[in-house]
């Protein structure tokens, strides 16, 4: 059963509605469709759909979830014999709620809510798979061109770097040094001199 809703109650009490509804689901799933409240109609459709997503799995456990709610054996093998296998390809929304304005007593506005039993259309079920491919793609365009500027970003710096060592070493030729000294070749010099300069 759903959690029931903060503030007043179809019922006088929670266990009141649990039992409310439970009755309305047994009599959805008995004729198919019934004419209710519009509210009784919205608070029952997450129980009725919850209901008939047991009935697609269909196992024995799932079987045992129903009959603690639809106390009718005669109505839970039909949940489970033919609405069920009739939503097996259906991947959601198994009830219909069709307003028909108010009520003659009372004005309290009325709604038909009822089993979604047609097949599903070749064409609704083309247009899912676009919707889902589109999604797809789209997410994962995404992270293919984060990453692209990522490696760009990554690429420039190193590009940079090995650049960097040739323009440095470019100006000490162009400037006509014939000799390029390198560190050892220094120390070695510095050697000679200190040793050069006690003689003199």
């Amino acid at each position: 059963m759903p959690t029931p809703t903060k503030g007043p109650r179809l019922g006088s009490g929670p266990a009141h509605e649990r039992l409310l509804l439970a009755g309305l689901a047994t009599q959805l799933f008995e004729h198919r469709s019934i004419t209710t409240t519009e509210a009784k109609a919205k608070r029952l459709r997450p129980l009725a759909e919850r209901l008939v997503t047991f009935a697609k799995r269909g196992d024995l456990a799932a079987r045992r979830r129903v009959l603690s709610t639809v106390k009718d054996k005669g109505v839970v093998h039909a949940l489970f014999t033919e609405i069920g296998p009739a939503m097996a390809e259906r991947p959601g929304g198994y009830t219909r709620i069709t307003k028909i304005g108010p009520r003659k007593g009372d004005k309290a506005p009325m709604a038909v809510i009822e089993l979604v039993l047609e097949p599903l259309t070749a064409r609704a079920a083309t247009v899912r798979e676009a919707e889902a491919a589109t999604a797809r793609s789209a997410r994962g365009n995404q992270p293919a061109a984060a990453t692209a500027t990522e490696a760009e970003a990554t690429e420039a710096p190193a590009a940079e770097e090995q650049a960097e060592p040739t323009s440095q070493a470019a100006p000490s030729a162009e400037a006509g040094d014939t000799t390029a000294v390198t560190p050892a070749e220094s120390q070695v010099d510095d050697a000679a001199g200190s040793a050069e300069a006690p003689k003199a």
